[in-house]
């Protein structure tokens, strides 16, 4: 390879511990525990192994049902996440450790507190992506119930992120707990912030919303946004969207990270990848996966349609509650008129447009032909590097790190190395300057 073949820039790596919707292929006999702290570090360790930036974990506060069940393809019995953290931090040493936790049923002190100590344990490797919750059935496992209108979920979200950050530059450097007063809409608290100043300030703030107002919130406060794009078309225009944001509120393009989700399958050939990629399709969505599925879109019961056969041709019911715990994206009527769209034009049953209309692994190829691929994606400006979600636990990550990292390397599209110690030094992001002694009240 010529040195002008290969990437001009590099990317960022994460891993993500998969286990809900229909990503892991719960029937493949290599798929492992969810719950047994070995999953979970084996998977930190692959990552570290192959340099990553973080290890990711999501979280839901409640277990979603689907006609007052439990949903089919939830984890019962999961740990929670800054918890699993604390641990994997003491068996890696440079891997980010990011916690999904819900900004709409915390207190931005204890939270505060919480990230901090990670932070502290794990050397400067903290950070929260932070979420929110409008539906009231989530809000009845806490005091305040599901009191919060959807308009309001990243109002509090980021009058939750600013004080949080207030606490932890409240504690200079090297000084004495300075005080904290904060009064605003959602939160009125003072005292003083019980942690010191934690290695990298602040942890790295990672966001996922897709909307208008998700990615306005990420563009004033986020340093990762953590993207649904897989195409190179779409993800081209959502990078390009949110970064000519960031200058708004006096920030660069590369104050912010955009990391898409993604998923790979490897073969030999293109040909063996593909048929692999068919195969895992079909197993992630079982016939009874694809009628919830489409359930979840129309909102009734449809345990009575053959997953083999043609998409109801009733209307969904957009005010049903029959799912619970999971938010219904878009208009469902629009969402069925252009699934039904779909299944006309190409001639498909439910489960087989359930397969086609749900997404499908992101690079599917060889190691040199996922490892280009992807560098082309950064090159293009589609994504900053990229959220790896493999379809097992926890072995699913290793084929990636084995064959395809070096193939990065070998483009100048992936580090050799591990440069500094904490997250921010790995994302090249700068470290958040804090409240001086003199202004903390010591």
């Amino acid at each position: 390879m010529t040195p002008s073949d290969r990437a001009a820039k590099t990317m960022h790596l994460a891993a993500h511990f998969p286990g809900v919707n229909s990503t892991t292929v719960w029937a493949d006999p290599r798929s492992g525990s969810q719950i047994e702290f070995s999953s979970f570090e084996h998977l930190a360790r692959t990552a570290e192994r192959g340099l990553f930036d973080f290890f990711f974990l999501a979280e839901g506060l409640r277990l979603r049902e689907h006609n007052g069940r439990i949903h089919d393809l939830d984890v019962v019995g999961r740990p929670e996440s800054i918890t699993v953290l604390n641990a994997l931090a003491a068996v890696t040493e440079r891997l980010g450790l990011a916690a999904t936790v819900n900004a709409t049923f915390n207190e931005p002190y204890e939270l505060a507190r919480r990230l901090a100590s990670l932070d502290h344990l794990s050397g400067g490797r903290a950070a929260w992506n932070v979420v929110t919750s409008s539906d009231a059935f989530t809000g009845e496992n806490f005091r305040r119930g599901g009191y919060l209108d959807r308009a309001d979920r990243y109002t509090r979200a980021a009058e939750f992120v600013a004080t949080a950050r207030e606490l932890w530059d409240s504690w200079p450097d090297g000084g004495a707990p300075g005080t904290f007063d904060h009064t605003g809409p959602q939160f009125r608290i003072s005292g003083r912030f019980g942690v010191p100043r934690s290695p990298q300030g602040h942890p790295v703030i990672i966001q996922a919303g897709d909307s208008d107002e998700g990615r306005e919130f990420a563009a004033s406060a986020a340093d990762i946004i953590f993207a649904r794009h897989g195409t190179l078309e779409s993800g081209r225009a959502f990078y390009a969207d949110v970064k000519r944001r960031l200058a708004d509120y006096g920030r660069a393009p590369q104050d912010l990270k955009i990391m898409p989700g993604v998923t790979y399958v490897l073969g030999d050939t293109a040909a063996e990848a593909q048929e692999k990629a068919t195969e895992i399709r079909r197993q992630q969505v079982s016939p009874q996966t694809a009628i919830l599925t489409l359930e979840q879109i129309w909102g009734v019961d449809l345990s009575g349609y053959d997953p083999d056969g043609p998409l109801p041709d009733i209307d969904p019911d957009p005010d049903s509650g029959r799912v619970q715990g999971r938010v219904r994206h878009g208009d469902p009527g629009a969402l069925a008129a252009k699934w039904r769209a779909l299944s006309e034009e190409k001639g498909l049953s439910i489960r087989q447009t359930v397969i086609e209309a749900t997404g499908r692994q992101s690079f599917i190829g060889t190691p040199e032909a996922v490892a280009e691929e992807m560098a082309a994606f950064v090159r293009a400006g589609a994504a900053d590097g990229f959220i790896l979600v493999p379809h097992l636990t926890p072995g699913g990550l290793d084929e990636f790190v084995d064959r395809v990292v070096p193939l990065l390397q070998e483009r100048g599209a992936f580090r050799t190395r591990y440069e500094g110690r904490t997250l921010r030094e790995h994302l090249g992001l700068s470290r958040p300057g804090e409240k001086s002694s003199a202004a903390s009240g010591t």
